[in-house]
């Protein structure tokens, strides 16, 4: 059977359509499998993992103070004025990423109540960094405790 993937009719056989797709299934032991609407997932050794975006998705403009939560993983938060960002504490998972732009003709503050938080490229546990004007920042999470933060941070 010929499996076809497109953006209309999502991912469908000759029996199948959007709505039912010909690949289905519940196996997350091992191969590829479907696991909803929109959603194809592949798995090695019983873990699961989301085929993911070809894009990073916007999770959105935020003007006031915003905590980083689990939705945000593998997408990025644009801050408008007024806004700054909270990075928690024992929330996210070992190399979950979220990228930050700063869109505003300041600086701001990442506040850092994670229980480490690093510059990528030294030693030293931050309360908080800056992000610069039109700056981009990644946060890589090593653990729930601790991240490493690059880009355009001081």
């Amino acid at each position: 059977m010929t499996i076809t993937i497109n953006g209309t009719t999502g991912i469908a056989g000759v029996d199948g359509s959007a709505s039912t797709p010909a690949v289905q299934g519940t196996d997350t032991n091992t191969g590829i499998y479907y696991s909803g609407a929109d959603a194809v997932n592949f798995a090695e050794g019983g873990v699961g993992y989301r085929i993911g975006f070809r894009n990073i998705p916007a999770v959105g403009t935020k003007t006031g103070s915003y905590t980083l939560a689990t939705s945000d993983v593998g997408e990025y938060v644009q801050v408008g004025s007024g806004g700054s960002i909270t990075i928690p504490d024992a929330t996210f998972a070992e190399g979950d990423v979220i990228s930050v732009f700063n869109n505003t003709s300041g600086n701001i503050t990442i506040t850092c109540t994670i229980t480490t938080a690093y510059i990528a490229g030294t030693d030293s546990d931050k309360a908080s960094v800056t992000l610069a004007t039109r700056g981009i920042a990644s946060i890589l999470f090593i653990s729930s405790t601790v991240c490493v933060i690059t880009g355009n941070v001081s």
